[in-house]
This record gives structure tokens, sequence and C-alpha cells, in this order.
């Protein structure tokens, strides 16, 4: 039995990484040749002092991760970026470099996909078989994911009910995949533009991205547990998925170690700014759950049909996007119509003295200049030529290598 947390006691962070080749910008899927490299032997998660490293899906993905649970995000940033450094050092002899954003702009996921092939392959190849992986929704999306603590019902409730009405806000804040196979999409957040449909053939598993307001164990069993179980029984014949694994919504419960999984956001171009935001998410979802901006009560109304139009509205227009819903507005403590960016810098200025110093230049630059998405179209502007976005996404990979965000 793993040991119990409470509400924000401490904190686990994933962040995913693409390796690319240095010559022809193209994805390279030699994350096994990484981990031997570090390991000596192929091993699918090494533990690296505080960090983890461990494989995907995709086998030109790294994830890194806090090594069990840490007790504050403040050091998070450095540390990660420590993990950047040795693993571009390995990784120059192959010609290879990391890569940070939630979308490889110019990856055909039809030819350029290769699955992991060694540990867990073969829920791998069972999840290829029913869904066909190739999609840009499974082969070609890095994120972040925030793990936070209950300790039981009660803390549950308050943690589920404040995760929920944030996650509509999230891509106005962390969107970074504007561009796929070489064209502009059209959506601030197309990785999750594909999240929401990567998996229609079973639709009880992704639901409507919102998780349905179900505020304890039993009832989340009930009506998000069950229903996932029946759906899969009959393509999961030798029983070998988990229904923990196959809860795809935009916040999972994860009762087999007492957390909830928050999967919305995209990664960034550095570990500094992810960490701001994972530390700006986290003071707010914590100013929720005190009840400093509404009741407990107001946020548990909220279904999941109408958190999903605002979530839907930000994925295609990121921070642009008009918040009209008076009464959504309300929970934050404010009455107007405001986009999603004025709405992130009144949470903002709310949190900021809780807010650690480390955090502040990072946000507000996001604040001001606009997600990476929206940074990187400034930069690629009306030139998306395939020589003109490698040379965008190389600076990336240079802010990926100094630790410092993008400005285009």
């Amino acid at each position: 039995m793993k040991k119990k947390y409470h509400l924000f006691e401490v904190y686990g962070v994933e962040l995913e990484y693409m390796l690319v080749k240095n010559d022809t910008f193209k994805v390279a899927p030699k994350v096994d040749e990484l981990l031997t490299l570090k390991a000596g032997e192929l091993k699918a998660d090494i533990e690296n002092g505080d960090i983890a490293w461990s494989n995907e899906l995709v086998a030109h993905v790294i994830e890194l991760k806090t090594n069990g649970p840490t007790k504050s995000t403040d050091n998070l940033a450095a540390k990660f970026h420590d993990n950047i450094l040795e693993i571009d050092a390995l990784l120059k002899p192959l010609n290879l470099q990391l890569l940070g954003s939630a979308a490889h702009p110019l990856m055909n996921p039809n030819t350029d996909t290769q699955l992991w092939k060694h540990s867990y392959s073969e829920v791998y190849a069972l999840y290829n078989t029913i869904f066909n992986c190739k999609g840009h929704g499974w082969s070609n999306v890095q994120s972040t994911h925030i793990n936070l603590p209950f300790y039981d019902d009660k803390e549950f409730e308050k943690l589920h009910a404040a995760i929920r009405v944030i996650l509509p806000l999230l891509p106005g804040l962390c969107a970074s995949s504007p561009i796929l196979e070489g064209q502009i999409t059209g959506f601030k957040d197309t990785r999750l533009e594909f999240y929401k449909t990567n998996q229609k053939e079973i639709p009880e598993l992704t639901g409507l991205v919102i998780p349905e307001r179900v505020f304890s164990k039993l009832d989340y069993y009930t009506t998000i547990f069950e229903p996932i179980k029946r759906a899969i029984r009959p393509y999961d014949t030798n029983k070998i998925l988990d229904q923990h694994f196959l809860n795809s919504r935009g916040a999972i419960a994860r009762f087999d170690r007492n957390a909830i999984e928050i999967r919305l956001m995209d990664i960034q171009e550095c570990p500094k700014a992810d960490i701001a935001i994972c530390a700006l998410v986290i003071e707010v979802l914590k100013a929720l759950v005190n009840k400093e901006f509404c009741t407990l009560q107001a946020q548990k109304v909220w279904t999941k049909q109408d958190l999903s139009v605002i979530l839907n509205d930000a994925i295609k227009h990121g921070e642009g996007s008009k918040i009209e819903n008076k009464l959504y507005l309300k929970l934050f403590g404010l009455n107007d119509t405001e986009t999603v960016n004025q709405v992130w810098r009144h949470l903002y200025q709310t949190v900021k003295p809780k807010l650690h110093q480390s955090h502040h230049k990072a946000i507000e630059i996001i604040l001001k200049e606009g997600t990476l998405s929206t940074r990187l179209l400034k930069a690629v502007g009306n030139d998306t030529s395939e020589k003109h976005i490698i040379s965008v996404y190389q600076q990336l990979q240079n802010c990926l290598i100094t630790n410092q965000l993008f400005h285009p």
C-alpha cells in the first residue's frame, strides 16, 4: 500500500519530449538507444536522482518525471533541465537532439511512427489494433501532467470539483501545437483537438474530455470505470488493460495511488515555462479548494457539457477565447465577458503573493506575449516553407538547452 498524502502535500510532474534528427529534423525512434546508453542495458524506467526517465507509446518520445512525490515545485525546473542537458549530451554522438512543444510541425504520422517494441509492448500493440496509433492524436502529442494527491473521499470531492472547473482554461495558458504537417491548423491547441476524438471507436474512454460530476470513489467507479470496463471487454479478451490506464479524460482519478492526474497541458519549450505553469495551476486550485473564489457547491454544479463548450472554444482560440458565460466567470470573482487571457491575468494577480518568485517572470511572459502557440505563429508568419518552420523550431531546441522562454 502506497503512502497516502493530503491535499497539496506533494506533487508529481511528468514532461514528454521528442527525439529529433539534426540533419533532417525528422523524429527519431531511438529512445531505446538513449535508455541503453544511460543504463548500460535497455531499461524502460531509469531512476536518475530526483528525476526518472521512461519510454512512451511511440519510440521517439521520452518521458521525464519526478522520481516519486516531491514536496515543492520551487527547484524542479533546474532538476529537469539538468536531465535534459545530460540527455542531449548522450544523444550528440547519435546526431540527435531533444525538442519541446506538443507536436512536431512536420511529422507525417503514417510514415514516421514507430511504436515502442520492448516492455509493455503487448499493451501498446493492443491499443494499436483497436485505435490505429499512427494518427497525430497518438504519435505526435507531447504533454505535461500534474499529479495531485487526495487522502479520502472528502478530499477527492474538493480536488475533483476544483480541477473540473479549471480544465477549460488550460489551453489559454499552455497551447503549443498550432502547426501540423507544415500547415497552420487553425487551432491554437491542435493536440487537444485530436485528443477529443482519437479514441472515437470506444467513446466511453475519453467522454467529453471534461470528467463527469462524480465526487466519491464509489460514484467514480459506477459512472466512469464500469462503462469503460464494459466497453473494452470485446476488444481486450486477455484482460491486459487496466481501467486507470484506459480512462482518458482530461483529468483522471488514480485510486491506485490516491491522486488525480491533469492531462490537458501541452508541453512548453523549456522546464522553466512548464514548472511555472504547474505552480500557477496548483496555487489556483488551492484557492478554489479553500473557497477563496466561490463555494464548493458552486464548483460542483457544473456539467461536463457546459464546461466542454468553454474548453472547445479555448482549444481553437487559446488565450484569445472569449468567455461569455457569466456564471462561469463568477466562479473566479469576475462579472463581464472576458478572454481566457484576462481570466488568467486575474487569477495570477490573486495568487501571485503565494507563488515562488522564480516562477513570476515565465508566467508574465506567457500572459503578455501569449501562449507558445501564439508566439510560434508570430515567428512563422506567412512563410510556412519547411525550411522556415525548421529554423523556428530549432530556436525552440535552443530554448530547451538554455532553459529560456521563446521570444519570436
